[in-house]
């Protein structure tokens, strides 16, 4: 089992730990409602170094990148981020990811921890048998540590130790800056929904960072926070989480992603195959479902209509914020948007529930 740097410091502080992936991580710390509520109302800190990090570089770069991905790496420019993903010729997702553009011929994109050596080799077999021979691939995930810095006092904490102008930095752009004497990349971007930021320094450098945002961060609200807390974070906002929501067999419009899909922008990898898909209409439909009797819904769990199962969870849980069970579902695109009651199966009972349009806490 792989361990980031900060293990030690995690388990000192009394997190409950367990394995993502092949890594041992935070789950919690004081307890996950606590955690994300201080999220939403203060802010908090997250281990995400088990995260990977590949580099795309060379004269081809941006051919490459504009193939194997599909958003549009033209719409970029140096020091700002997409959010895209990878597919298979089948339209099928091989992982969701952000795109970092340094110049026209040095990207680097942070992928799912799970995924990050399925996702370099993928890279590399696309790259030999597409005969890019001016690129050069690199999967630097071993050293790089990341930290999230989450919540409405994110960039008040933040301020206190950077040298970075964050008043500059917009959402979804990075700056390279010294964070607490770190050479630190500074990423406005995160996956709780609150503003925030996510930085990546050298792995040796994620002890010093942690501390020294926690110390700074402690007066206005903020509490390290584990991978309970990120989940429910992000489901209250109805973000994708690949195994979930996105899988080798669920392609991006049915997932609610057809925003980053850019089926006229180039000639992808799985274009052809999603182009196929929307004419002939989709089947099936990612959809928000809101409980409007007491239960709390699980991946797994099926979505009913007359007694008929017409989807399955993808993700649930008890929302922190709203007390209520919430779930992302992929349902038969007739019941996505119809009149029809449904139900939600959770365990002997069918417990009602209502179409949401995402994201759940606006």
């Amino acid at each position: 089992m792989k361990k980031t740097v900060l293990n030690q410091l995690h388990h000192l502080a009394g997190a409950r730990m367990m394995e993502f992936g092949g890594w041992e991580m935070p789950v919690q710390y004081a307890g996950v409602i606590a955690e994300h509520l201080a999220v939403r109302e203060a802010a908090g800190l997250f281990d995400v170094s088990h995260m990977g990090e590949l580099e795309v570089s060379g004269p081809q770069a941006f051919d490459f990148l504009q193939y194997a991905t599909i958003n549009d790496v033209a719409s970029l420019a140096d020091g700002q981020i997409q959010y895209t993903a990878l597919c298979y010729p089948d339209g099928g997702v091989v992982d969701d990811l952000t795109l970092y553009r340094f110049s026209a011929e040095r990207y680097l994109l942070c992928v799912n921890a799970a995924n990050s050596d399925k996702d370099f080799a993928w890279l590399r077999q696309l790259c030999a048998d597409s005969n890019f021979t001016e690129l050069e691939l690199s999967n630097r995930s071993s050293e790089y540590a990341q930290l999230a810095l989450q919540g409405p006092r994110a960039a008040e904490i933040l301020a206190r130790l950077t040298t970075a102008d964050l008043t500059d930095l917009k959402y979804y752009w990075f700056a390279e800056a010294e964070v607490a004497g770190v050479a630190t990349i500074v990423s406005r971007t995160g996956y709780t929904g609150e503003d925030g930021f996510e930085l990546y320094c050298p792995t040796a450098g994620g002890v010093v960072l942690w501390q020294a945002l926690l110390a700074a961060g402690a007066p206005l609200g903020l509490q390290p926070a584990g991978l309970g807390a990120r989940d429910t974070l992000r489901l209250e906002k109805a973000y994708a989480l690949y195994g979930h929501e996105i899988t080798a067999g669920i392609h991006p419009l049915e997932a609610r992603l057809a925003w980053i899909t850019k089926l006229n922008s180039s000639d992808f990898v799985g274009r052809q195959a999603l182009l196929e898909a929307k004419k002939k209409g989709l089947k099936r439909k990612l959809i928000g479902l809101q409980l409007t009797e007491p239960g709390v819904p699980r991946e797994g769990y099926p979505v009913l209509c007359d007694g008929r199962e017409v989807g399955r969870v993808t993700s649930g849980t008890m929302s922190p914020c709203l007390k209520v069970g919430i779930a992302l579902a992929l349902v038969e695109t007739a019941f996505a948007a119809g009149e029809q009651a449904l139900q939600i199966g959770i365990r002997k009972r069918q417990v009602a529930a209502e179409r949401v349009k995402p994201p759940f806490v606006k």
